[in-house]
C-alpha cells in the first residue's frame, strides 16, 4: 500500500515526493492536472527563475511574511542544494543579474522534465488527472485519501502541496485550503501579493504602457514607510505595476486607509541639486513652455501632464515660474504621490499570501501540530517572498523537508499501520 501520499504535483509536491521516496517510503503523487509542474512552466515568463543563489540570511531578508518559519527548511535544502540537484539530473543552471538562477536553456520545461526523471528513478508513482475530495481520519490520524472518483488510497502520511489560489488556470484553485480546514487547521484568509495595484487617481491610467526606470518607489501609510526601493515600474490600464510595485505589494497592510505610493523621479539628485538644475534650465529656456522643458527630466508623456500634477497651469512658461512654483515642482519630482485603492485580484497575483497558519505547523518537520501524520509545503503555507526565485525556493525547501520528515516518521511508526488500513 502507499505509505506517503503527496497531494499536488507542483514545485513543492515534486520535491516532497522525491525526498519522501529517497527516504525509503513508498510514495504516490496525486496531481489533478494533466502534467506535473504546470505553474512552474510559466514562472519567469517561461524561463523559470527557479531560485536565488544567496546565503540563508540574505534569503530571509527577502521574505516579509513569517521568515523565521523557514530556517529549518532552508538549512535542510538550500538554494545551492537545488542548483546541484538539477545539475545532477542533467539540467545545467546559470546565475544571472540579482543572483537569479535559471536553467541554462532558459526553458522551464527542462526543470520539470529533470524533476520528473528524478521521480521515476526514485520509484514515485505519479497519478495525473486525479483530484482529491477528502482526507479520511481515525483516532486523530489520517488513514486514507479519497479521490473525486471515489477511490480510497490508504496513507501512512499525507503531504498537502496544493498551492494557493493565484493563476487558477494552472490548477491553483484553493482546494488545499478546504482540505486543511477540514483537518482542523486555521487559515489566514488568502490575498494577492506580487501583484499590480489599482490607483485612486486617473492619471496613471492615462500613461498606460509607460515604464519608469531608475526611480525610487516608497510605500507609505501616513508618515510611516513600509517599503522603499530603487528600480523599475510601469503604468497600466488599472494603475501601476512592474517590479517595484509587485515587491511593494508584499508589504501592503490589511487596511489600505491612508496607504500611498511616493515616486522619486530623480533619486540621483538631492533636493538642492535638483533646485539648482531647475533654476539653470528655466533661466536658459525663457518663454519655452514648462511642459516642453520638462522633457529633459521626464519621459514626454509624463512631462506633458506633470505641470497639472503639481497644480500649475498647462501653458505656464519657464520665464513666469515663481520661487514657490519651482519649489512645488521640485517636491513633486522627488515625491510624486499616488493613492493605493486596491491590489489587483488574486487570480492575477504571482503568489498568494495567507493559507495554513504557520503557528499550527512544526517548522522543523513541516508537520501539522493537529494531525501528526499530515504535512504541508509550498504556497499553501502562510509564507511569501519578493520576486527573484525566492518563492520557488520556499516550495523546494519546504517540500524537501516535509518529504524527508514524512518518510522518517512512517518508517519509525510502520508497525502502527497494518495492511487492513
Amino acid at each position: 500500500m502507499p505509505e506517503v501520499v503527496v497531494i499536488g504535483g507542483g514545485a513543492a509536491g515534486m520535491a516532497a515526493a522525491l525526498f519522501a521516496a529517497r527516504g525509503g517510503a513508498d510514495v504516490t503523487l496525486l496531481e489533478q492536472n494533466e502534467k506535473l509542474g504546470k505553474k512552474v512552466y510559466i514562472t519567469g515568463k517561461g524561463r523559470c527563475n527557479l531560485t536565488n543563489d544567496c546565503d540563508r540570511d540574505t534569503f530571509l531578508s527577502q521574505v516579509p511574511r513569517n521568515p523565521r518559519f523557514l530556517y529549518a527548511a532552508l538549512n535542510f535544502f538550500s538554494p545551492q542544494d537545488m542548483m546541484s540537484l538539477l545539475e545532477s539530473a542533467g539540467c545545467p543552471v546559470t546565475v544571472q543579474r540579482g543572483r537569479r538562477v535559471f536553467p541554462s536553456s532558459e526553458k522551464a520545461s527542462d526543470v520539470t522534465r529533470a524533476l520528473a526523471s528524478l521521480l521515476r528513478e526514485a520509484g514515485v508513482k505519479v497519478r495525473l488527472t486525479t483530484a482529491v475530495r477528502s482526507l479520511e481520519t481515525k483516532d486523530g490520524r489520517i488513514t486514507a485519501v479519497r479521490t473525486d472518483g471515489g477511490e480510497r488510497i490508504p496513507a501512512g502520511a499525507v503531504i498537502l502541496c496544493t498551492g494557493g489560489c493565484s493563476y487558477p488556470a494552472t490548477g491553483s484553485t484553493g482546494d488545499g485550503y478546504r482540505l486543511a480546514a477540514e483537518a482542523g487547521h486555521t487559515l489566514t484568509p488568502p490575498s494577492p501579493v506580487l501583484v499590480g495595484l489599482e490607483t485612486a487617481e486617473d492619471w496613471p491610467r492615462s500613461l498606460q504602457g509607460l515604464s519608469l526606470r531608475n526611480v525610487t518607489l516608497t510605500l507609505c501609510r501616513g508618515k510611516k514607510t513600509l517599503y522603499t526601493e530603487l528600480g523599475e515600474m510601469l503604468f497600466t490600464h488599472f494603475g501601476v505595476s512592474g517590479p517595484l510595485v509587485l515587491e511593494a505589494s508584499c508589504h501592503l497592510p490589511d487596511s489600505l486607509s491612508g496607504v500611498s505610493l511616493r515616486i522619486d523621479l530623480k533619486p540621483g539628485l538631492t533636493p538642492e541639486q535638483l533646485d539648482a538644475r531647475l533654476l539653470r534650465d528655466f533661466a536658459a529656456s525663457g518663454k519655452k513652455q514648462l511642459r516642453n522643458e520638462l522633457t529633459s527630466l521626464l519621459p514626454v508623456r509624463l512631462a506633458d501632464i506633470f505641470p497639472a500634477l503639481c497644480g500649475l497651469p498647462d501653458d505656464l512658461r519657464c520665464s513666469q515660474i515663481t520661487g514657490e512654483q519651482r519649489r512645488r515642482l521640485a517636491e513633486t519630482l522627488k515625491s510624486l504621490p499616488v493613492t493605493v485603492r486596491a491590489p489587483r485580484p488574486v487570480a492575477e497575483a504571482i503568489v498568494t499570501r495567507g493559507g495554513v497558519s504557520v503557528r499550527e505547523v512544526d517548522p522543523a518537520a513541516m508537520r501539522s501540530r493537529i494531525l501528526p501524520n499530515l504535512y504541508f509545503a509550498g504556497e499553501l503555507l502562510d509564507v511569501d517572498a519578493h520576486t527573484g526565485g525566492y518563492n520557488l525556493q520556499i516550495a523546494w525547501s519546504t517540500g524537501a523537508l516535509s518529504g524527508a520528515s514524512a518518510a522518517a516518521a512512517v518508517a519509525a511508526e510502520k508497525p502502527l499501520y497494518p495492511e487492513e488500513l
